[in-house]
């Protein structure tokens, strides 16, 4: 989801009834900057991003706007079906839409707390999580009627989390407002059958076997930050991040072994093929592919420059967002 500027730019909270203003309509929202994309049912897209704009297409040239009531950036976007996805951004705002994304509603905007979600996952209809900087970490168990902060202090270093508890016992406020900045700023999160992983700032790697309620660090193996993580088709685990970082673990994160990517650009988003190959887009027009499981990487440069955030394969071919809207890629097997 997911450039770092624009990463950085148990409480119950209802449905929020104040109203911002709505998205703008705008003819050139498809080369506006957006932030992520998925592919919905292999029959549909739905992308993401500035100013409120969500786009929909069913061959990732022609493309529609959404009616959306909040102007505030998108980050993530989430379908559990063909009608039913949620979308999160700036100031902890969490849209949801019933109709394919031809219109949605918001479930949260809380412009006060001034911090952006950057991932959003669901495991059902009625049950979902969304993370983002600083350690938000939000669930329901409703369809997003209600959403539940929690606070996985486990990511904390023990040092850490005795300065914590020492905070609550002599200054509650200077607690609370510490607990909202301590932690590090969760970037993606992701479902592998029965196993969530996390990846986010300061080498932070996380799985766990509970939909997120426990954690379980795993080994860190960089100090810089991650962005995407994925299983490949091969059923190995590859996860990218800052300086062309990418690593990749054959033994469930257990153990990681380092992959050579020849750039040092951020590396934003993992695209998987389905013909076997593993892609790696990044800023500066770094697009990686893979035909080994992620073991070697073939550099294709785009030659504008624009970073590539995120992007699907769709059709035989890789749907980006950018900076510069949307970008299709064709690369020949």
């Amino acid at each position: 989801m997911r450039l770092l500027v624009i990463l950085l730019s148990f409480l119950t909270i209802p449905i929020i009834n104040a109203q911002p203003l709505d998205a703008r309509l705008a003819p050139l929202a498809s080369k506006s900057l957006l932030l992520d994309i998925i592919e919905v049912n292999q029959s549909k897209l739905v992308a993401v991003g500035e100013r409120g704009h969500i786009l929909l297409s069913s061959d990732g040239a022609d493309w529609q706007q959404a009616q959306v009531p909040v102007q505030v950036t998108l980050t993530a976007v989430y379908f559990i079906d063909e009608m039913h996805g949620w979308a999160v951004g700036h100031d902890a705002t969490i849209l949801s839409s019933s109709d394919g994304g031809v219109s949605w509603q918001i479930q949260q905007h809380l412009p006060e707390m001034e911090k952006p979600l950057l991932d959003v996952l669901f495991f059902d209809k009625n049950t979902g999580v969304a993370v983002g900087a600083y350690g938000l970490f939000y669930r329901t168990n409703d369809g997003g009627q209600h959403w539940s902060i929690e606070y996985h202090n486990e990511f904390l270093y023990p040092e850490d989390q005795a300065y914590l508890a020492e905070l609550k016992r002599e200054d509650e406020v200077a607690y609370l407002d510490e607990q909202s900045s301590i932690l590090p700023h969760f970037n993606r999160v992701v479902a592998d059958e029965g196993t969530l992983y996390l990846a986010g700032e300061l080498g932070l790697i996380a799985k766990s076997n509970d939909l997120g309620v426990s954690w379980q660090r795993l080994d860190e193996i960089y100090p810089g930050s991650f962005y995407d993580i994925k299983r490949t088709q091969a059923d190995n685990l590859v996860v990218i991040g800052l300086r062309g970082h990418v690593f990749r673990s054959l033994e469930n994160g257990s153990s990681w072994q380092a992959s050579d990517s020849h750039v040092t650009a951020l590396l934003s988003s993992i695209v998987l093929s389905d013909d076997q190959r593993v892609f790696i887009l990044g800023n500066n027009g770094v697009l990686l592919e893979s035909r080994d499981d992620g073991v070697s990487f073939t550099k294709h440069l785009q030659k504008d420059g624009k970073a590539l955030i995120a992007g699907v394969w769709y059709k035989n071919k890789i749907i980006a967002v950018s900076d510069v809207g949307i970008k299709t890629i064709n690369i020949t097997k």
